[in-house]
């Protein structure tokens, strides 16, 4: 009662002032400085901490939410790719030098990609993986690191991996233009898919001109590199889904892409004790039908009940391509608008806890296709996981010890770990994301304050 009346006398203030509290145009964004430093000036702090208050809180909801319904195989597996991750970069730094060695106060720029924050030391982290890296001086005293000759074999198993494979990824990168709107992706966003679609490191360079009938490079007029595609293929305009659920196969040259009502495979935690409450809307959800993701989604409403079933089906789609079945949520997030996918993503993950599994380890969230794991292995696994699984294997580093049974009783190095980052415009791209996100909140806020003080 005694915050409704400061609302109505803040309210009665502004009035005499000459603002017309009943006229949106009258109480527009840039104005809500203007009106919280009015409301402290007279002492109405109430209704701006209860504002700052609800901001705050909303960016907690994902942690809350994701750790009521958190799995321990799959918190596993995220532990596993993490430090095969830190791994590997490290092993790809040392391969694009020219002698395949590098000077260890040179790996300090790389800090935030292995996550090995001060005051750890570079060379204790290298020194755990003396099966992959070692170290020696030379006469000036400089520690240099590189490879070990096990090591180096597996770059060159890697790249014959990767070569076996060049034509799957073509496909994947093909299918994955065909689902965009303008059927062409910014080069330096599928940069960020380049290791989950098993794309060689030089990709950018040369690869992309390798299938010159599938795909090509053209710039526009933001002057960015894109990769459009060259023609519609309508055998690979058939979900993996389909392909399963259906027998659909490929040869189906003629499939033209629609409506779909095919059921999501569905793996629930073992401790879920939710089911008997949603079961009817979870089946009601199964049986409603949905656009393809390779069909024209532009006339889809947002926020429509078709609009997130459709999105479901493109991040199920997308994570069947990968390798690991596994994707950083960020890099989901930089395709909202060239696949059609609503603004609060993640939302739409966690809701979903029967098809994806959102793990909140670390700074960056991983989302897991659940039906592709067994406890914490993949059900499938082709031969550049089973490469990865090698590596691993030889790298002593395990990580921090905490209080999680991981492979090996160990975890991550710390719980604001940073994933690796390839390239320099991808943390402009999560600031960009970011401050979309803070704008909408900030709508939020306004319409709120709208609504109290005309009220």
């Amino acid at each position: 009662m005694f915050m409704a009346v400061r609302i109505a006398n803040s309210s009665k203030a502004l009035v005499s002032n000459g603002y017309n509290v009943n006229s949106s145009r009258h109480l527009p964004f840039f104005c809500l400085n203007e009106f919280a430093n009015y409301l402290c000036r007279n002492r109405f702090v109430d209704l701006w901490s209860w504002l700052q208050i609800r901001s705050m809180t909303s960016s907690k909801r994902v942690q809350d939410r994701s750790r009521l319904k958190r799995v321990q195989a799959l918190e596993i597996a995220t532990e596993k790719w993490k430090v095969a991750y830190k791994v590997l970069f490290l092993i790809e730094t040392l391969k694009q030098e020219p002698e395949m060695i590098i000077p260890v106060r040179n790996l300090e720029q790389y800090r935030r990609q292995i996550n090995l924050p001060k005051p750890h030391k570079i060379t204790d982290f290298i020194r755990k993986s003396p099966k992959l890296f070692e170290l020696y001086k030379d006469q000036r005293g400089i520690l240099w690191c590189g490879m070990t000759k096990q090591a180096e074999d597996l770059m060159e198993e890697e790249e014959t991996i990767i070569e076996q494979h060049a034509d799957k990824a073509a496909e994947y990168v093909t299918r994955f233009l065909m689902m965009s709107v303008n059927k062409r992706l910014p080069v330096d966003k599928i940069a960020h898919f380049r290791r989950d679609f098993g794309l060689p490191i030089d990709f950018r360079a040369k690869w992309v001109n390798d299938y010159p009938e599938l795909f090509k490079l053209v710039k526009c007029e933001d002057e960015r590199e894109y990769l459009e595609l060259v023609s519609w293929n309508p055998a690979w305009a058939i979900t993996e889904l389909e392909k399963k659920l259906m027998g659909v196969t490929e040869s189906t040259a003629t499939h033209t892409p629609g409506l779909l009502s095919l059921p999501f495979p569905l793996k629930f935690p073992s401790n879920y004790k939710k089911m008997y409450r949603y079961g009817g809307k979870i089946d009601h959800f199964q049986k409603r039908s949905y656009l393809s993701p390779y069909a024209d989604a532009r006339e889809l409403k947002a926020g429509s009940l078709e609009f997130d079933k459709r999105a479901i089906a493109v991040m199920h789609e997308l994570l069947n391509f990968t390798m690991e079945k596994r994707l950083v949520t960020d890099h989901l997030t930089h395709f909202r608008r060239e696949l059609v996918m609503p603004q609060k993503l993640m939302r739409l993950l966690l809701k979903h806890i029967g098809i994806f599994y959102v793990s909140e380890r670390g700074k960056r969230f991983s989302v897991f296709l659940t039906e592709a794991y067994e406890g914490p292995e993949l059900i499938d696994k082709c031969p550049l996981v089973l490469w990865k699984e090698k590596v691993l294997s030889l790298a002593g580093y395990r990580g921090k010890r905490k209080r999680i049974k991981t492979f090996d009783d160990t975890s991550e190095m710390e719980d604001n770990s940073l994933a690796l980052a390839e390239y320099d415009s991808e943390q402009d791209m999560e600031d960009t994301d970011n401050s979309e996100e803070a704008a909408l909140d900030a709508n939020t806020i306004e319409m709120e304050t709208r609504d109290l003080v005309s009220g």
